[in-house]
This record gives structure tokens, C-alpha cells and sequence, in this order.
């Protein structure tokens, strides 16, 4: 190893051996999209930490993804949850797409004012990239709409002849598994220790009961797979908007800064050097580099 990578690699571990300190639980760095082409690696690399002597039930999962496949997060939530009870997820700077849906199946999300989650639009393989599916599904509908109101005009009658119901098919079947996910497991982790109701006047310390916690995150995937509210797949979504619309709950470190101190340190440290040496998918552990 080089010794300017080998001094990058001893800073950095020395400050994740101090985010472990402070979140009590085994760290990872995860940087690049969520492709399935990753999936072994990261296995073995969790795989890797759990064989190590330290004998945490908790990981905290330090995300910077722009996303991926739904399938993907799937998998790797499978893999970190057969080894981990409980998992946070700290965003430094941005989980979009496949990234936010990977938050979603924390514990707890942890987040400042300059981090984002994005929009759960699923991301399609076409061959050669991935495109957002529930694009393509608005426009189809929309014409299917003026179809109905007779004012679709002949390009765009040539338009909805020309797709591909099967490609189609397979957008909505994406769609249907972001749902399902952010519902299992929003209610399965985020909400498991949501046992009454503390901001709806009319409620307020009732028993929140399991078909609430269901009713809730289906709202929640709902509006974060709706382009009518965000007109971007790319949308950054800030924590106000998180907490305010979605009423979703966030650990907000903003005003700690001696925790803000710390992440930031760390994660822009790591991305520094992953963007000078052009790498694409990145992990990183105590004993990873």
C-alpha cells in the first residue's frame, strides 16, 4: 500500500473507531450505487466484520448512494439483518432513490439540515442503464387519459401504440415492490417502539395499533413515490420537508456538533479520496479498506 493511502486508511479508522464509540455498535461506509453486481462483496465484507471478536447486535450503516435496484436493497437488507437486531443509517450527504428505501429499513435515520433522501421512483435495468420507471408509467397513463377524453392526437396515439406492454408490466410490478418494502419494513423497525400517538390532537396517547402503523407507511411510500409532489426523480429531500410533510421521524444532528463534527470529518475525508481516485463502490469497516 501506498503511504499516502496507507495514512488515509489509519486516519480513517481511527475516526470510525470513534463513531462506533458514539453509536455503541459495529460501523460500515457504503459509497457508489446499489447494484446487484455488489452483493457477494458486501455479504462478505458483513460477513467479515461479525467474524471479528467485537460481538455488536447494532450497525450503523453510513450511506452515500445515488441508487440502484429495489432487488438489490432487498437482498442487502436480508444480509445485514440476519447478522444485526437493529440498524441506524447516518446520510452525511445524500440517499436517493434505492438509497432512501435502504433507510427505510433502519432503525433510525440519522440526518443534518444539508443531508437528502430522494424520491422512491424505482429504477429500471434497460440493458445498458437505469431509467425511472414511474416516469414512464405517468406518461402512459396520461395519454391513456386523453384517450379517453378524445384528445389524443395521432403522434401520440403512435406514442402509446409503440409500448412495450411487457416493459411496461415490469415498471409496475417495480413500483408495486418499492411499496411493499417501505411498508414491511416501516412498520416491522421504524415504527416498532411507536406505541401511542403524540402529535394528533384527537388521539393523543391512544394505543397505536398495527393497522395505524400500516396506514402510516403506506402514506409515507405513497408520497415518496409521488412525481406530482417532487416533478424529479433527482429531487433532494431535505429533513424540514421529511419531518413536515412525510411526518416522518429523524434523528437530527444539526445542532450537535460535536456529532456533526465527527461524521462530517469522516465522511468527507472518504470521499475526497474515492472521487481523486475515481472508484465507483466503495466499502469501508474497521478491519476493510
Amino acid at each position: 500500500m501506498q503511504i499516502f493511502d496507507k495514512t488515509v486508511r489509519d486516519v480513517l479508522n481511527e475516526k470510525l473507531i470513534k463513531l462506533e464509540d458514539h453509536f455503541s455498535s459495529d460501523v460500515i461506509f457504503y459509497y457508489g450505487d446499489i447494484n446487484p453486481a455488489y452483493v457477494k462483496g458486501f455479504r462478505d465484507f458483513i460477513e467479515q466484520i461479525k467474524s471479528d471478536t467485537k460481538k455488536n447486535n447494532r450497525l450503523t450503516l453510513l450511506l452515500n448512494t445515488f441508487g440502484g435496484s429495489a432487488e438489490t436493497v432487498e437482498k442487502m437488507v436480508e444480509i445485514i439483518r440476519f447478522h444485526y437486531e437493529e440498524i441506524y443509517f447516518v446520510v452525511p450527504d445524500y440517499a436517493l432513490s434505492a438509497g432512501t428505501i435502504f433507510c427505510m429499513s433502519g432503525d433510525k435515520i440519522f440526518m443534518d439540515y444539508s443531508s437528502s433522501l430522494g424520491p422512491i421512483d424505482p429504477q429500471v435495468y434497460t440493458g445498458n442503464t437505469y431509467v425511472p420507471a414511474l416516469g414512464y408509467l405517468d406518461k402512459v397513463n396520461e395519454l391513456i387519459e386523453k384517450s379517453k377524453n378524445d384528445t389524443l392526437t395521432n403522434a401520440e396515439f403512435l406514442i402509446l401504440q409503440n409500448q412495450d406492454l411487457a416493459m411496461l408490466r415490469s415498471y409496475e410490478q417495480a413500483r408495486d415492490l418499492t411499496i411493499t418494502l417501505l411498508k414491511e419494513w416501516l412498520v416491522r423497525y421504524k415504527f416498532k417502539n411507536w406505541s401511542t400517538h403524540r402529535t394528533n390532537p384527537i388521539k393523543k396517547d391512544q394505543i397505536v395499533t398495527e393497522e395505524e402503523k400500516k396506514e402510516r407507511a403506506e402514506e409515507i411510500a405513497k408520497l415518496l413515490g409521488d412525481n406530482k409532489i417532487w416533478h424529479s426523480h433527482g429531487r433532494f429531500i431535505g429533513i424540514i420537508t421529511l419531518q413536515t410533510l412525510l411526518k416522518l421521524e429523524i434523528e437530527d444532528y444539526s445542532n450537535k456538533a460535536d456529532l456533526r463534527s465527527l461524521i462530517r470529518s469522516y465522511n468527507d475525508l472518504i470521499c475526497e479520496y474515492i472521487l481523486r481516485n475515481g472508484i465507483k463502490v466503495f466499502f469501508h469497516s474497521r478491519n476493510f479498506f
